[in-house]
């Protein structure tokens, strides 16, 4: 029988706060809480963003301004191109800086026509971001040994993701074969900052030397590796997938399908990325998919002299003109429906079914396509398989891409409001939250994901918010558009929803909480759930623990570098056996269909 995978964790961290507990949720609705709610919020970020105001917490988060921390976007640095004419003119530019130096040898052996480089500085086009909260470093929460940003994010999220799941993960995995485990945490990108990729690459530019860190730190599977090297210490299945924008959907559906099939029986899923950089943002200035501070202030109607509303300046299915980069790095942790009963694990939902599709053939490799209508058909018909027609019609929710550029307000309104005609949907109701959250490329289905979850535990699905009206070229047909935060009522599952440059469509089918122990009371009876319910009791005790310490700021993230290395002498094999440290594997075990095997 496939097995159903549970979501028993969401951990993480974007411009809205950490995801365990729903806090970064939460503060996506923060106005339609109640007051215990947003003091909870308002506390949780606080301890983050080293105790700050209540007014300060609120403003130094979600989409703003472009921080010093991050970049100066009025001084971005750069360089000036000159052709040298007279080299005698140019050496004597600045004698006192020149006499003396090896620059003075290196400019005198230019011959007229050749070009030089003088750094300078330039004005950046775009201003606003999806930052981190403000002041929080997750490099400084452990030993980050100059980590590359993403990296130092992926430990924060991992270690968040455990303490939302409130049971040991030793103890989890103790009694479970290395094979039992898979771990798909990727970034799209890569980590291209000065810590990685991006100081390898510009190293020899700014006359310094490329470290060993540089490379292997910068690899695109490399928040995987590091999650099972230096957290979960998982010898485990991995490979992770890259999807571009859809990259999270991608490793879902990986864990998803290992654990349906039984490959596998924990999945820990997730993605994270750190694009907040002038040189990445310049790429997509470039492709015009950024909404750069000019085009803002036409749509503001704004003179050059106003300030410019950067909470508003993602508006997707709006007039809009472009998406706004942030950062996230966000993980889930999925176990098998057995499992996660034996273990009385947090039912925080399920995903039965992740569609991934693409485009086929294309004008442009950056264009949508077609392959998006079939990832939602696919993953729609999956939650009518299960729920059946009335609920299915009835209880819906899209956590849309929803980027903020045209082209996908037009593209993707319509491939929801097509394939709701097609599967029999009068009213899918449709959130778009990077409109507050921002565009975090890989990690960007995380934040939709774990947002969802707040929505069921907190019963308010977040409005766009950032728009009055919808374009007049998006299509309405079927859907019903959020612009302000609404109660989630009856709402039985929702279609999570990813596009990517490249051909890179993804749609996951995920079940609320609710739904999902109705399944498993069907499966496997009221004993069962009985028996899991008072376990996980003992599991909410010790995640409002760790909730408790983590308030008081008494926490760390797990990080356990060089604890528990294996070396050749901890290797030991016999015949039938291999034992690797404490874990022994029976090397007489048939892997191979029987029909397979050739008789002598």
């Amino acid at each position: 029988m496939a097995k159903l995978p549970i979501i028993v964790a969401s951990g993480g961290i974007n411009t809205a706060g950490r995801a365990s507990h729903r806090h970064a949720h939460k503060r996506l609705v923060f106005d339609s809480l109640d007051g215990r709610s947003q003091d909870e919020t308002l506390r949780a970020l606080s301890v983050m963003m080293d105790n700050h105001a209540s007014d300060e917490v609120l403003d130094g988060t979600l989409i703003r301004k472009i921080e010093h921390t991050y970049f100066d976007t009025r001084a971005v640095p750069t360089n000036h191109r000159y052709r040298v004419d007279d080299v005698h003119g140019v050496v004597n530019l600045n004698p006192d800086g020149f006499a003396t130096s090896h620059a003075a040898d290196a400019l005198r052996g230019l011959s007229s026509g050749d070009t030089i480089y003088v750094s300078a500085q330039r004005e950046f086009e775009v201003s606003v971001a999806g930052q981190l909260p403000s002041g929080f470093d997750p490099g400084a929460l452990y030993t980050s040994r100059n980590h590359p940003r993403g990296l130092q994010m992926s430990i924060f999220a991992m270690s968040d993701a455990l303490a939302d799941l409130g049971l040991d993960w030793d103890t989890l995995v103790g009694n479970l074969p290395p094979e039992a485990v898979s771990v798909y945490v990727s970034s799209s990108m890569g980590q291209l900052d000065d810590a990685a990729t991006g100081g390898m690459l510009t190293a020899e530019l700014r006359g310094e030397r490329v470290t060993s860190k540089y490379c292997p730190l910068g690899f695109a599977d490399m928040p995987g590796d590091f999650l099972n090297a230096y957290v979960l210490k998982s010898l485990g299945q991995t490979g992770p997938a890259l999807g571009a924008c859809a990259t999270f959907l991608y490793n879902l559906q990986r864990g998803v399908d290992d654990i349906r099939s039984g490959r596998a029986r924990i999945a820990v899923v997730g993605a994270s990325e750190a694009p907040i950089l002038p040189s990445l943002m310049e790429g997509y200035v470039a492709m015009g998919a950024l909404a750069t501070d000019k085009a803002l202030r036409a749509i503001q109607g704004l003179d050059g002299e106003s300030a410019l509303d950067h909470r508003s300046a993602c508006r997707p299915f709006g007039d809009n003109c472009g998406f706004v980069m942030a950062e996230s790095a966000q993980i889930v942790i999925l176990m098998d429906d057995e499992l996660a009963l034996e273990r009385g694990a947090p039912i925080l939902g399920a995903v039965p079914f992740v569609s991934v599709h693409a485009d086929g053939a294309k004008k442009s490799i950056p264009g949508p396509g077609p392959g998006n209508y079939l990832t939602m058909t696919r993953a729609a018909q999956a939650a009518r398989d299960i729920l059946g027609d009335r609920l299915f019609r009835s209880g819906g929710l899209v956590m849309a891409h929803g980027t903020g550029t045209p082209q996908n307000r037009t593209t993707e309104s319509n491939i929801m409001s097509t394939v709701a005609h097609a599967v029999g949907v009068d009213n899918w109701r449709v959130s778009a939250i990077k409109s507050r959250t921002g565009h975090s490329l890989g990690a960007a289905g995380g934040d939709q994901l774990s947002t969802l979850l707040g929505i069921w535990e907190s019963g308010w699905i977040p409005g766009v918010g950032t728009i009055d009206a919808l374009a007049s070229d998006v299509e309405t047909d079927r859907l019903r558009f959020l612009l302000e935060n609404t109660r989630a009522e009856q709402c039985a599952y929702s279609l999570v929803n990813s596009k990517g440059f490249g051909g890179n469509n993804a749609t996951a089918t995920v079940l609320s909480p609710d739904v999902s122990k109705s399944l498993l009371q069907g499966l496997y009876g009221s004993k069962k759930i009985d028996a899991w319910q008072s376990r996980n009791e003992a599991t909410e005790r010790r995640r409002m623990d760790i909730e408790s310490d983590r308030l008081s700021g008494d926490w760390q993230p797990l990080y356990r570098f060089n604890d528990g290395v294996l070396e050749d002498t901890d290797i030991e094999a016999s015949r039938g056996k291999l034992k690797l440290g404490d874990v022994a594997i029976d090397t007489t075990e048939r892997l191979m269909p029987s029909q397979w095997r050739l008789e002598t």
